[in-house]
């Protein structure tokens, strides 16, 4: 019989694909050593096993990692305190990931360069709303956002094993125009 914890991370695992060692650990929303016996019983179970190294924890070591996916989890990390374990789970193309938060539902939508187009594709409805992570903010200025509330993210690694994610949102400015700005690192 698997732990609750345990179950949490084989049900992630069997939703997102190999996952950062580093993410899971973070959801587990443990301390860094009880989330890490939590891995180490679920690798000694043969549940999970290394992906790349060790970097990565998969269901098995042949899973391929979703990169784009993972950017989606960065972002979804930044709001797990106020997400229930079993609350977030994968989206609909184009969006990545969906997660409830206070009776609100949100999708993350990963694009990459090239990609402003795919938001087209979104379907808001009531009660959602978006986050749209870039590979960099000067390129909100070529998006044209859903007709729903959203907010811009960018996920930088600066060499760093764990990123900084910063929000940002739409303000009018005096003359009427538009303006990013930044809410911070979360």
């Amino acid at each position: 019989m698997l732990l609750k914890e345990e179950q949490y991370v084989i049900n992630w695992l069997s939703q997102y694909g190999a996952l950062p060692k580093t993410q899971i650990i973070r959801m587990l929303q443990k301390p860094a050593s009880t989330a890490d016996k939590i891995v180490r019983n679920l690798r000694r179970q043969m549940r999970v096993s290394d992906v790349s190294g060790g970097y990565y924890l998969g269901l098995d070591p042949m899973c391929q990692p979703d990169q784009r996916l993972i950017l989606a989890v960065w972002v979804l990390l930044k709001f797990i305190d106020q997400v229930e374990p079993m609350a977030h789970y994968p989206a609909v193309y184009p969006s990545q990931l969906f997660f409830l938060k206070e009776n609100m539902g949100y999708e993350i939508v990963v694009l990459y360069e090239g990609e402003q187009n795919l938001l087209r594709l979104l379907q808001p409805q009531e009660d959602l709303k978006y986050i749209i992570v870039l590979p960099h903010i000067s390129m909100a200025s070529s998006i044209r956002l859903p007709n729903a509330p959203c907010l811009l993210a960018t996920v930088d690694f600066q060499g760093r094993d764990e990123p900084e994610v910063i929000f940002y949102t739409e303000e009018d400015s005096e003359d009427g125009t538009e303006n990013i700005v930044s809410s911070g690192a979360g």
